[in-house]
């Protein structure tokens, strides 16, 4: 017998064959654009812009024209939530998507009901309805999202008759442009610091005597961060994290929709301070009209020359909450799926292309020029006794004025909510709250009083301030379903790297729709395993609300 008949009939070459119609589609589209392995994520947005979806054919056509195997751009393609991929024989997306976003606080205001409205009404072949995490939107929930028009208060009606006007684009709201931001003295700290009149060391000196840490989550404090990068050799790069994606977060939204020179600019003074050769500003795909804000204001920042060309490089999010997580973001950046990197090394010293990486939070940045310019002493005693600087409180829930708050570091949600938020909404009653998010974990009504900041007495009771979320919770609110509900986000923006993660979460999801009491020592086991054994944040805090339901609300079990 041949080595031929052994193997069976010749079927031909293995794999996807190159469609020349994809191939001529994907060149005309990447035009001149350098193919760099970094830009993957970025030509997948461009195909899936033109054309609504990732064709079979137009990844295979892709890999050709970047020169890399199918299954590379495949696994990032699939990745992201913001991708659809299409195989042979099967249908096409329709042609327009209605997102309405199903997490915390949209669920408290009914997002359930619309999208079982949405669904009963919208014609599954012009219309596909869609549910999706945390907009950012909080305040003004529901959200949703038709097209690439971001819809506050969404009513079915409402969005069925945008969809059917075509009114579906990005609306970029009334914004301080670089104009009207240079005439209030914008960009004249950044001159004084390239001037040599303000020194790198006495920046860092009035960012550590402020006491501004980073308000993205962490809260590690800037000027420390500033001295850590400092001190590798270079070349150095920088990375603004725009990824808001925890859920009850929109405070980088509001401060980029309205003044993103301030975050410019303060990006800019940090990046001299680290002698950074680029930034890379990572901004989340579910903020179109911040996209469009920042395309315009960085064009004009080079055509003022007060950047040059490609100093600073938007790269925009495909939906994945993981790509918070600075380590995920920068994989991202670099082309990849967004996956934690193992630490040791911090990214301070082997970060993005492997060079020492300055990453900051967008609002971290927006207050350096108002310290440097008012003083150190002016943000320190912003915060209460004991507690150092202003933060901007994300709060949306049960109360009657929903929005960013201005207020001190230290303030208790029983404060944010009387004194800011013009007390609770009619007919609620204060029962619990997220101090931070999803994952701040949840705290009873009768913990109200404690001093919202890094560490303290929060952290002694398994919980943290995070992104400075608050979600207000009601008597009209099941914590159990409050719980099932944060569980199942992040079931679903587990990247699935690490087991304890990927599979303590979906199995924590299980448990919590079992019917009656859920088995509480499973819970607690996986609780420690997630705690003990996952990569990043991610896993580590997912199991806060269950802890917190198990030990605070029995009564909702």
């Amino acid at each position: 017998m041949t080595v031929q008949q052994r193997r069976g009939p010749d079927r031909g070459p293995k794999g996807r064959a190159l469609d020349d119609v994809a191939l001529a589609e994907v060149r005309e589209l990447l035009g001149h654009r350098e193919r760099r392995r970094d830009l993957l994520i970025e030509f997948l947005h461009l195909i899936q812009d033109r054309y609504g979806c990732l064709s079979a054919a137009h990844l295979r056509a892709l890999a050709e024209d970047m020169r890399l195997s199918q299954v590379e751009v495949y696994e990032v393609a699939t990745f992201y939530d913001h991708f659809d991929i299409v195989r042979e024989g099967e249908a096409r997306p329709a042609p327009l998507t209605i997102r309405v976003c199903e997490s915390i606080s949209c669920m408290l205001a009914g997002a359930e009901h619309l999208i079982g409205e949405l669904a009963a009404e919208a014609d599954p072949m012009t219309v596909r309805v869609m549910r999706a995490p945390c907009m950012g939107r909080c305040s003004t929930a529901p959200a949703a999202r038709v097209g690439d028009r971001e819809v506050d208060h969404a009513t079915s009606h409402r969005l069925l008759a945008m969809a059917r006007d075509g009114d579906i684009s990005a609306a970029a709201p009334d914004y301080v442009g670089l104009d009207a931001y240079r005439a209030a003295d914008g960009y004249q700290l950044l001159q004084k610091v390239r001037d040599g009149v303000l020194t790198t060391n006495a920046i860092i000196e009035i960012m550590e005597h402020a006491g501004l840490r980073g308000l993205g989550g962490a809260g590690f404090p800037a000027g420390k961060k500033w001295g850590f990068v400092r001190g590798y050799t270079g070349p150095r790069l920088m990375s603004i994290n725009g990824d808001e994606g925890e859920p009850g977060t929109f405070k980088d939204r509001i401060y980029l929709e309205t003044d993103p020179h301030r975050t410019f600019e303060g990006a800019l003074i940090a990046a001299h301070a680290v002698e950074a050769e680029r930034i890379y500003f990572y901004m989340r795909d579910e903020y179109p009209a911040v996209l469009a804000i920042l395309r315009a204001e960085i064009a004009a920042l080079e055509a003022a020359g007060i950047v040059k060309p490609g100093f600073i490089e938007l790269r925009r999010g495909a939906g994945a909450y993981i790509c918070g997580e600075e380590s995920a973001m920068l994989e991202s950046i670099e082309g990849k799926r967004g996956m934690p990197r193992h630490r040791p090394p911090y990214i301070a010293e082997v970060g993005l292309f492997g060079r020492p990486t300055l990453n900051h939070n967008v609002e971290t940045l927006w207050w350096i020029r108002d310290i440097v310019e008012k003083g150190p002493e002016w943000f320190a005693a912003q915060g209460k006794p004991g507690h150092q600087g202003i933060r901007s409180w994300s709060v949306s829930g049960h109360v009657k004025e929903p929005g960013v708050k201005l207020a001190p570091a230290g303030v208790t949600v029983r404060e944010l909510i009387e004194d800011y938020c013009g007390g609770m909404a009619d007919g609620h009653e204060f029962k619990a709250y997220l101090p931070g998010g999803a994952s701040g974990g949840i705290l009873p009504a009768s913990m109200g009083d404690i001093e919202l900041d890094f560490g303290g007495e929060l952290a002694k009771q398994g919980a943290f301030v995070g992104s400075h979320a608050v979600v207000v919770l009601s008597q009209a609110d099941n914590i159990r379903e409050v719980t099932l509900n944060l569980m199942n986000f992040f079931k679903h923006e587990s990247c699935g790297k690490c087991t304890p993660c990927r599979e303590g979460t979906e199995k924590l999801v299980t448990l919590l729709k079992e019917k009656g009491v859920p088995n509480e020592t499973a819970m607690r086991d996986l609780e420690t395993v997630m705690r003990d054994s996952s990569i990043c944040g991610l896993g580590q805090a997912a199991p806060n609300p269950v802890n917190h339901l198990l030990t605070h609300f029995r009564d909702d079990l």
